[in-house]
């Protein structure tokens, strides 16, 4: 038996941020092989997606080589292949390129995928933010309608700057901040001609609040900086209906538009069906405390990929830095287990919750009490601790460069349509039905 052989084997599905924390600590230990499987050769930095969909940031600046983050570390494998089962008896998992791979222990930190709800077209239809790819679909979509635009100012009639945002949370409050900040700025200085102030966007939320993990004021700070942009808060109305050229609500109301964002909720990625493990709130896998799956003690699931519990009981919500942490105490378990020690029962440390919503304008909620930041302080914050979840230090150069460019020159640079196929648009196809939307258009900028 060779010396790599001879190393106790740890599998780990997933390169987010459950899955790279957890590699990065077991690589620290040289009696300790690990196998990292990734569908992607990089990590992905998801909570500033957002972001790279509306040019404020590169895609080098949210995605970071997977093996460059791990290099240096000879008994780290990374693997560029999609799982796609699991069998928890043997501890072995299945890729999509026909290889499989047993690990002593396994770790499971898939990741998510957006939750369409079962709505009538919005998988076909909608333009959901939850990776890389996703980001820049979405990217060349709001570009392409704006050329489109400035080609044809006719389409502005047929909602060609009429972008629709589905859900109220962090994600859905962000990007509709930043898409208004880039038609609000960015725009005037690009297309010149065209009638930038007939851009609307809306926001659909079934909710009655914006951000409603935040505290009361965060709701009502959130509503009031998006209506100053010239956002169109739509609450307490469902989306019935995504299609190509519209989006029906449930109050019979349509929406003309090409571009409907979706950020209307998570489930677990398609692995966890697959997996034979128990399934709970939003298909995501059930765990014990210690974070390992009941019955398998050896098998641990994490992040986006689990349903975790706070230690009140309630279920802690899906954040880089609850994944973060999962992925770091599960390696402290592993560790503990192969030392002769007892795994310890998962502790969050809670730093607090925070969305940006444009310029100067953010909130941080940190603590118990959930004690509120708003605007420039609140924005420094979110700054600082983006940066220190980024992985490498060029990624936090190279990001801060962007951001500061965007903020003191008011455009943005990296408005490059690289993906045409993926924002082409039939303008002959579909015409909305149910009654129209009649809203007054985006505000200007000042």
């Amino acid at each position: 038996m060779s010396i790599k052989d001879s190393k106790d084997h740890v599998v780990i599905v997933g390169g987010g941020f459950a899955g790279l924390a957890c590699a990065h600590k077991l690589a620290k230990r040289d009696d300790v092989r690990v196998t990292l499987i990734d569908k992607n050769n990089y990590h992905q930095f998801q909570p500033l997606l957002y972001q790279l969909a509306t040019a404020e940031l590169a895609t080098d600046d949210v995605a970071t080589s997977l093996r460059q983050s791990l290099r240096g570390h000879a008994n780290v494998d990374i693997k560029m292949q999609e799982v796609i089962n699991v069998d928890p008896d043997t501890r072995t998992i299945a890729t999509r390129q026909g290889e499989r791979y047993r690990g002593d222990f396994l770790v499971l930190a898939a990741g998510s995928q957006a939750n369409f709800f079962g709505t009538s077209g919005a998988k076909e239809n909608a333009y959901p933010l939850y990776s890389v790819e996703d980001a820049q679909r979405l990217r060349s979509r709001i570009l392409s309608v704006f050329e489109d635009a400035d080609r044809d100012p006719q389409l502005v009639e047929q909602g060609a700057l009429n972008f629709v945002v589905v859900g109220g949370g962090a994600t859905g409050t962000e990007i509709a901040g930043a898409l208004a900040d880039m038609i609000n700025f960015t725009m005037p200085a690009e297309y010149g001609d065209l009638a930038l102030t007939r851009a609307r966007i809306y926001v659909v939320d079934h909710g009655q609040a914006l951000l409603v993990p935040f505290p009361v004021q965060a709701h009502d700070y959130a509503a009031r900086v998006l209506q100053e942009k010239g956002v169109r808060l739509r609450m307490g109305v469902a989306v019935k209906e995504v299609a190509s050229d519209h989006v029906l609500l449930s109050d019979g109301t349509s929406i003309q538009t090409r571009t409907t964002i979706w950020a209307g909720g998570l489930m677990a990625s398609p692995l966890a069906a697959n997996s034979k493990l128990p399934l709970g709130r939003g298909g995501r896998i059930e765990v014990r405390p210690d974070l390992t799956v009941e019955g398998f003690p050896r098998i641990y699931a994490l992040g986006d990929f689990a349903n975790v519990s706070g230690p009140a009981g309630q279920p802690l919500p899906q954040l880089g830095s609850v994944a973060l942490q999962s992925g770091e105490w599960t390696a402290r378990n592993i560790l503990a287990e192969l030392d002769g020690k007892t795994r310890t029962p998962f502790r969050y440390h809670d730093k607090g919750i925070m969305a940006m919503i444009g310029r100067d304008a953010s909130v941080f909620a940190v603590g118990e009490k959930r004690h509120e930041l708003e605007g420039p302080i609140a924005f420094a914050a979110w700054l600082g601790v983006h940066a220190l979840l980024m992985s490498t230090v060029r990624e936090r150069v190279e990001a801060f460069i962007d951001w500061a460019w965007n903020y003191f020159g008011r455009y943005r640079q990296i408005q490059i349509l690289d993906r045409s196929d993926e924002g082409r648009i039939n303008w002959e196809k579909g015409t909305a039905v149910g009654a129209a939307i009649a809203a007054p258009a985006a505000k200007p900028a000042p």
